[in-house]
C-alpha cells in the first residue's frame, strides 16, 4: 500500500512558477513508477508526467514538455513537479500516482492516488 499527500497547488498569473510536492508513505515507495496526472471538470484524467524508480528516466507529455521538470527524492519518499512558464490551460487539479512496474500514461493502470491539489493560472 502506498498513500500520496500533494501540496504546493494555488493561484499564480501566467508566466509563473509553482512547485508541487507528493510525499508518500509506504514501504515500497522506491519500487513504484510516480506520476502526476491532471483533470479539469468535464474532461478526462490527462498524462502529465512520471519518472522511474531510481529517476533517471523521466516522461513528459507533449504539452508540458520544456515547462515542467519531475524529480523524486527516494530518500524522503516525495515526488516533485516544477513547473514554470505557467498558462492558464494549465489550470487543473493535479493529482499524483504511483504503481509498481514500468512507466505508463494510462492513469487506470495506477492503483495508488492522493487527493488532488488545485492549480489555478490568471491570465
Amino acid at each position: 500500500q502506498v498513500q500520496l499527500v500533494e501540496s504546493g497547488g494555488g493561484l499564480v498569473q501566467a508566466g509563473g512558477s509553482l512547485r508541487l510536492s507528493c510525499a508518500a508513505s509506504g514501504r515500497t515507495f522506491g519500487n513504484c513508477h510516480m506520476g502526476w496526472f491532471r483533470q479539469v471538470p468535464g474532461k478526462e484524467r490527462e498524462f502529465v508526467a512520471s519518472i522511474s524508480t531510481s529517476g533517471y528516466l523521466k516522461y513528459y507529455s507533449d504539452s508540458v514538455k520544456g515547462r515542467f521538470t519531475i524529480s523524486r527524492d527516494n530518500a524522503n519518499n516525495t515526488v516533485y513537479l516544477q513547473m514554470i512558464s505557467l498558462k492558464p490551460e494549465d489550470t487543473a487539479v493535479f493529482y499524483c500516482a504511483a504503481r509498481l512496474g514500468s512507466r505508463s500514461v494510462v492513469p487506470a493502470e495506477y492503483p495508488y492516488w492522493g487527493q488532488g491539489t488545485q492549480v489555478t493560472v490568471s491570465s
